[in-house]
């Protein structure tokens, strides 16, 4: 018996291991004849050894010159006390009979191999090849080994910093998996931020049901997002997620939301003021992705492109009918010193209001576009990114708050302030050097420095705004800073300590010059 796929699917040595011994019976089947009239001698100690090896090379050889054939008997799942065997063999069955020669078999036991690993449920998953039935030359046997998970529940917990916001929040997170041995992962979640920004959910995860082949997805969650400070409204959302199609590349996704819409303040300015209240949206959302980068903390080749679209209103509800689309696209190309490299990216995004009239109608504050905040543009694809030393939702059309009389003797009032009211449309780009450090000690960190550019811009379509929409004006008033940092990577995060330079901003947007902190994942 020979391992073709263990724990880690890209372990040469066990898959070349297999390769000899599966190799060398399909081998000895063919050449049988051959061998029967040899005289059989009887070796011991080194002789055997070195003997063993030369035939070991002698098989090697022929697999790397010629495809050698074979065909899958049986294939045999160990290890599965709880994991129902049909859902092991719906993951790897169809994979693996498919091969037509050991080296195409080799590369689909790899395969299986990470797709039980995925799963999520198991300790080990170890994929290797026996040989067939006697009377069937040119067969295998493939035995799946899975080891259970040992504790099928699974924690974490944190604090978490938000530099632009200046506020921490803590959050966790309880899984339990495999609880009805269809691969299952209830999980429940919760966090909260001193700024008083809270989300709670519960949800379970399928790799399969039945016939479809995708995973499936439900989530029940309940949030609430502060955004006072930014725009004078705060926002709750109840409602319920359910991930329809799920692959490597497309997305597709429903969610029926209850969205509340609150002004404590009682400040916000009448943009704001006319969306309070309760709204139910329903929206469709389809994601499709392609990243072919190397890394997603430091990428020095590759390219990547994101497409998201969003149909809301699926149910005739007033302000919340609307179609959002936007495009994200990556590159990165190495320099070839310093290990160097360049990454370029541009983001597009547009919101249209649905209905009769749409151009005049007005689209929904929450599901519009908001530049700004301190997140690496490099790091994640996710969208438009964001626009280095300016605050989040620092940039784009705003309107002045209501102002409230004081109680003071003379019975002026100072100024409230305005509301960031976020784009119909968005566009942003950015490029980014990144180059090793000299000092070795940093390089064997992973410490290494960058200088950056990122530009942006919104402007407002909706309530008949697009009659004064000019692109030359649109490309004049783009927003833009540049700078240089030192990024520190970790296995879960990228950190950034960036000295940026406002090079263009309006009047009423908020980007400040001077050292920010950044803290963004990959995901």
């Amino acid at each position: 018996m020979a391992t073709a796929a263990d724990q880690n699917p890209n372990d040469a040595e066990h898959r070349e291991a297999a390769a000899g011994a599966n190799a060398a019976e399909v081998a000895e089947e063919e050449y049988e004849e051959e061998d029967e009239e040899e005289e059989e001698v009887e070796l011991d100690g080194p002789a055997a050894v070195a003997a063993e090896r030369e035939k070991v090379q002698a098989v090697f050889k022929r697999l790397s010159s010629d495809p050698v054939g074979i065909r899958v008997h049986d294939v045999i799942i160990k290890g599965n006390a709880k994991t129902k065997e049909e859902l092991i063999e719906a993951e790897v069955a169809e994979l693996l009979r498919a091969a037509p020669t050991v080296q195409d078999l080799l590369r689909n036991a790899s395969i299986a191999s990470a797709r039980l690993r995925q799963l999520d449920v198991f300790d080990s998953v170890n994929i290797t090849l026996d040989a067939g039935p006697p009377e069937l030359p040119g067969t295998t046997n493939v035995v799946v080994e899975v080891v259970e998970a040992a504790n099928p529940i699974t924690g974490s917990a944190g604090v978490y910093s938000k530099p632009e916001a200046r506020s921490w929040s803590l959050e966790g997170s309880v899984k339990l998996k495999n609880l009805f041995g269809y691969g299952d992962i209830w999980d429940a979640s919760g966090a909260y931020s001193w700024d008083q920004t809270s989300e709670v959910g519960i949800g379970v995860s399928l790799p399969r049901f039945k016939s479809i082949s995708t995973p499936l997805m439900a989530r029940a969650s309940l949030s609430s997002q502060d955004w006072l400070k930014f725009s004078s409204y705060k926002e709750r959302l109840l409602g319920l997620s359910f991930g329809l199609i799920s692959t490597m590349q497309h997305d597709l996704s429903y969610n029926f939301t209850w969205r509340t819409l609150t002004d404590p303040s009682q400040v916000s300015s009448k943009s704001i003021r006319r969306q309070l209240g309760h709204n139910l949206l329903s929206a469709l959302k389809y994601t499709y992705k392609i990243d072919q980068r190397n890394s997603h903390l430091r990428p020095t080749k590759g390219y990547a492109f994101l497409s998201t679209s969003q149909v809301g209103g699926l149910w005739d509800s007033k302000g919340l009918r609307f179609f959002r689309q936007e495009f994200d696209v990556r590159g990165a190309v190495p320099l070839g010193f310093y290990n160097s490299a360049l990454n370029v990216g541009l983001g597009v995004g547009a919101i249209l209001p649905l209905g009769r009239g749409f151009m005049n109608l007005s689209s929904s504050v929450p599901d519009r576009f908001y530049l700004g905040g301190h997140s690496s543009p490099v790091c994640s694809l996710s969208g438009l990114s964001s626009l280095l030393g300016f605050r989040t939702r620092g940039i784009g059309p705003t309107e002045p708050r209501r102002l409230v009389p004081s109680e003071s003797e003379d019975g002026s009032a100072a100024s409230p302030g305005r509301d960031y009211l976020g784009g119909d449309l968005a566009v942003s780009a950015f490029a980014d050097l990144s180059f090793d450090l000299p000092l070795k000690i940093f390089r064997d960190a992973g410490i290494h420095g960058h200088a950056f550019l990122t530009a942006g811009n919104l402007a407002k379509l909706s309530e008949g705004e697009y009659k004064k929409f000019s692109l030359s004006e649109f490309g004049r008033t783009f927003r833009s800073s540049a700078g240089v940092g030192i990024i520190l990577p970790t296995k879960l995060f990228r950190v950034e300590v960036n000295y940026c330079y406002i090079l263009k901003q309006a009047e009423h947007d908020s980007g400040r010059t001077g050292i920010q902190f950044s803290f963004s994942s990959p995901l």
